[in-house]
């Protein structure tokens, strides 16, 4: 998702699988991660520490403190270390979808199931398998993530560790991103990418909106409101967009060559884009790279992130706003099969 953005689609990089050079850099790349992180303390203690970093660990402490005692996130080693990683992303994710559909290709893994993206900590090879996949007719995507989660499983190593990637995101942001990647260590469906990020990205944004609303300054707040509010605005626009092409892509039966409808659609969304822009957002530019390159790729991965969060945000309001009993309900979701899972999901928004 554009969002960091990061979101951060979820990652285990030690997951075995058939393409052995794949689980090779996948391990090395996250064994060398791990063992670039220090604890935030060492940090805190040695006066090399710029005085920047420190502030934001120190930040990152508290909201830490927060996602534990507040949102009932895990109370355990992950985001009590650092590293700086001297790269501007954690991994490069590599999507792709037929020219056709939003329906993204999938990799399967023991652990994880099947995922809708594959990951790589060099970004020429995320690039490569692009490519092929392109090469193969595919709509493709790669881009930057700047964190995952291990679901937990390498906290016996040290756990997830705050990055230099995301440390210095705005106040908002960096919270989301920690309810969002601890979100995952709570409840975690094999084979279903949508259920998973929904739920994680709803923790982020009902937790992210508890903590500015308590703990962040009046300026904090002010910034991350409009930083928010221009996401909000292209989200609603690639929502409508993503329905549009779904529609198209279904209806076999218009004369009118799909190629051409699709077409009309894209262009569509590029001029309401422009629009945004002209209108609302003078002068920023922060998008346009990520508008270029939208196809059904780009547009899959957000489905993924938004598909079923106004379901677990309605879930949230029913168990009364309270934490616990939230993730207790996901994870009572998360047992029974997909199927009732997702009837139940669809009841609760159709209420």
């Amino acid at each position: 998702m554009f969002k960091r953005v990061g979101a951060a689609l979820t990652l285990v990089v030690l997951a075995g699988c058939a393409d052995m050079s794949y689980y090779l850099q996948s391990a090395r790349g996250h064994l060398a991660l791990m063992h670039a992180a220090r604890p935030i303390q060492d940090w805190l203690d040695d006066p090399a520490t710029p005085a920047e970093l420190r502030q934001r660990l120190e930040l990152a402490q508290r909201m830490r403190r927060f996602a534990v005692e507040r949102l009932h996130l895990p109370d355990n080693a992950s985001y009590h270390r650092y590293a700086d990683l001297h790269r501007q992303a954690a991994v490069w994710n590599a999507v792709a979808a037929p020219p056709y559909s939003l329906t993204l290709k999938t990799w399967c893994f023991p652990f994880t199931g099947c995922i809708g993206y594959r990951g790589y900590f060099d970004e020429a090879e995320a690039r490569a398998l692009a490519e092929q996949l392109h090469a193969e007719g595919m709509e493709t995507n790669v881009y930057g993530v700047p964190a995952y989660s291990t679901l937990g499983w390498m906290n016996w190593l040290g756990g997830d560790p705050l990055l230099n990637t995301f440390i210095r995101s705005n106040e908002g942001e960096l919270a989301r991103l920690l309810f969002h990647e601890l979100a995952h260590q709570v409840v975690y469906v094999q084979d279903d990418t949508t259920f998973n990020e929904s739920y994680a990205t709803a923790v982020e944004r009902l937790g992210g909106a508890e903590w500015l609303a308590s703990q962040a300054g009046e300026g904090a707040r002010e910034a991350y409101l409009r930083f928010d509010g221009r996401r909000r605005e292209l989200r609603a626009l690639m929502l409508k967009t993503r329905q549009a092409l779904a529609a198209v892509y279904a209806d076999g039966a218009d004369p009118e060559p799909m190629e051409q409808r699709k077409a009309r659609v894209m262009a569509q969304f590029h001029e309401a884009y422009a629009r945004l822009k002209r209108e609302h957002w003078a002068g920023f530019a922060g998008y346009d790279a990520y508008i270029a390159r939208a196809n059904n790729a780009v547009f899959g991965v957000q489905a993924a992130y938004d598909g079923l969060v106004p379901a677990f945000e309605a879930l949230f309001a029913r168990e009364g706003g309270d934490w616990a009993r939230f993730h207790a309900a996901v994870a009572a979701l998360a047992a029974r099969p997909k199927a009732e899972r997702d009837a139940a999901l669809a009841a609760l928004v159709a209420r």
